[in-house]
């Protein structure tokens, strides 16, 4: 049931807000001495212990149908498995900044996914809002000046990460939470559960240990927070506002992410940004809004749900 005022989801909110956005300020400390697929395991299996935690409180167990867990195999390749390693990645080389801005495309992926599945269709706002999101994206690239290092990549990886989320939305959309009878915790534990057996696999195989016990503690302490926090609890936020606010006042969450990624990366980092970076989010920030109707005034639509925004 929805809150009848502001107050009733706003802390919670701008909780998930602050969580998210932080999750990039600790997956750059995490990823400084972990391997990318040491941060992108040790996040899952954070998660999905905080997740089954909470189950077992609630004596709630979970799903039982296969064809339920074969869907979660596949939604975790794209909603953790491929878009945590990524960012992981893409944070060896770009700062946890611009690691956000790139997340804040998820939404405009999302639609772009979702309108070649034809469950949203092609309105005159939304296409035009996807070429201004992708003005946006070359604005934050900087394409017209050359990129120090893996600098490229990075932002490629980020991107990367943001379109997998844009397909796991609308996957998840299509074939899990529209159809299913169970509770959200549930079906998010079953999610990260079966997330963390696939890096788990993934790191054996390319021969990297799951654990490094040799990691300082501040890493630790990073982990705790992005694996606690950032897929955890944050997954528990999510719903939680989707049922007092909605959907579509729950997608506006990621226009926030950058701005508690700049703090957090800026003050406490010291990393630096170009200023075409902002003035990039800025323009991505005002296509995602041209896709949802938001600019038009008087006029209210339904937004694409933002399932897949986190990072």
């Amino acid at each position: 049931m929805r809150s009848k005022g502001v107050a009733g989801w706003l802390p919670g909110f701008i909780a998930l807000a602050a969580i998210w956005g932080n999750s990039f300020f600790f997956i750059k400390i995490a990823v400084e001495v972990l391997h990318p697929l040491q941060v992108s395991f040790g996040r899952m299996v954070i998660g999905a212990a905080a997740l089954l935690a909470v189950l077992a409180i609630g004596r709630k167990a979970l799903p039982r149908d296969p064809r339920l867990w074969g869907h979660f195999q596949l939604a975790s390749v794209v909603l953790t498995t491929l878009p945590f390693t990524l960012f992981a990645w893409g944070e060896q080389y770009v700062s946890s900044v611009v690691a956000a801005i790139w997340n804040a495309t998820t939404p405009l992926c999302t639609l772009a996914f979702t309108l070649l599945l034809r469950t949203e269709k092609p309105t005159a706002s939304r296409m035009a809002g996807l070429g201004l999101g992708f003005a946006g994206v070359m604005v934050v690239l900087g394409v017209w000046q050359p990129m120090a290092g893996g600098q490229l990549g990075g932002s490629l990886a980020c991107f990367g990460a943001a379109m997998c989320y844009g397909v796991g939305g609308a996957y998840m959309g299509r074939f899990i939470t529209g159809r299913r009878p169970e509770p959200p915790v549930v079906l998010a534990a079953g999610q990260l559960l079966s997330g963390a057996v696939q890096l788990g696999v993934i790191t054996l195989v390319a021969g990297v240990p799951l654990v490094d016990l040799s990691a300082p503690a501040e890493v630790w302490w990073s982990m705790a927070g992005l694996g606690g926090l950032g897929t955890g609890l944050a997954y528990l936020l999510l719903y939680w506002v989707q049922v007092r606010a909605g959907v579509t006042t729950t997608s506006t969450v990621t226009y926030l992410l950058p701005v508690f990624a700049a703090v957090s990366g800026v003050v406490v980092l010291g990393e630096t940004i170009s200023w075409n970076q902002p003035v990039g989010a800025v323009i991505i920030l005002l296509a995602i809004a041209l896709t949802q109707g938001a600019l038009k005034a008087g006029r209210r639509r339904e937004s694409v749900p933002a399932a897949g925004s986190r990072s």
